[in-house]
């Protein structure tokens, strides 16, 4: 299956890596196209060292002709849409189209989820209503909605995107998750989890969408994948026993040296599009992902 796929390959720096100075995440942007990386990706968490995700990418494009730019993920529940569809249009226009925004609910952190302004239950419908707002927006015409959360009259959101069509990429592996994927997603980038999770969920996800009266891309599914060398962040470990109970961490983030064989096994499933994230310490762009690009660039084709 995977033979016939564009694979790509980009880095993430997660939530655990500080690259907040201005030096520093200089080098890293630079380094990763330099390198010919696909991607760079940034996550949200409020609490977290790592920089904002839409500012920190609007540093890296002005910086960048060729790395493409994505989120991993950013928050939609608690945003207002129609000014997130004007963040989000004009961050793919100044980068010349290389924008890929990634969208969910946001991690299971009481506070943080607080700090949103939003009810646990609401998190959903308000995810899905936003995404459906923010795609009207994109269209450059003018618009009214009303909605359950939201309601705009005759409002104009330029400028419109520059591709044509802004792909919207889901994470999540639970069931409702899978299910929102179909209905309402461009895409596919879970974390922390194996091919046999691939291979048990693609069905779930093309059924919700042959349902909504939708197909999926098929190049449009991916992965993040974290590694370490050494002993896992007890954050990590934790996170993970939280998501997938019973699960070995060490099944999902492999040690560098066993990067480029899980990668491979996730191609053979369908996978095309990889987030590779280091762990255990911040990135150093000179040696940790030059020797990251020698062992896992020729795996793209």
């Amino acid at each position: 299956m995977g033979d016939t796929l564009k694979v790509r390959v980009g880095i993430g720096l997660g939530t655990m890596t500080s690259a907040g100075t201005p030096g520093r995440f200089a080098g890293i942007v630079d380094r990763c196209e330099e390198l010919g990386f696909d991607s760079l990706w940034m996550s949200e968490r409020i609490g977290a060292p790592t920089p904002d995700p839409l500012i920190a990418l609007a540093v890296a494009a002005g910086r960048t002709r060729k790395l493409k730019l994505g989120t991993s993920v950013l928050i939609l529940p608690g945003r207002n849409p129609v000014l997130l569809a004007k963040e989000l249009a004009t961050l793919d226009v100044l980068s010349g189209g290389r924008f890929l925004p990634a969208v969910g609910l946001g991690a299971v952190d009481p506070p943080e989820q607080r700090a949103f302004g939003v009810e646990r239950t609401e998190r959903g419908r308000r995810h899905d209503e936003a995404l459906e707002l923010m795609r009207k927006c994109w269209t450059g015409e003018v618009i009214s909605h009303v909605g359950e959360f939201y309601s705009v009259d005759d409002v104009q959101v330029l400028p419109r995107p520059h591709q044509d069509t802004l792909d919207v990429w889901l994470g999540g592996i639970a069931p409702s998750e899978l299910r929102r994927v179909g209905r309402v997603g461009d895409g596919w980038l879970p974390s922390f989890c194996s091919p046999a999770d691939i291979v048990e969920s693609l069905p779930i996800i093309e059924q919700a969408a042959a349902d909504a009266g939708r197909t999926m891309d098929p190049e449009h599914y991916g992965a993040l994948i974290a590694y370490c060398d050494g002993d896992l962040p007890p954050r990590i470990v934790d996170l993970i026993e939280r998501r997938r109970p019973g699960m070995d961490p060490r099944s999902v983030v492999p040690t560098r040296a066993g990067l480029p064989a899980l990668i491979g096994e996730f191609i053979d499933t369908g996978v095309s599009k990889f987030v590779v994230l280091p762990l255990g310490g911040d990135v150093d762009p000179e040696s940790e992902l030059g020797d990251l690009a020698q062992e896992v660039l020729p795996l793209e084709n």
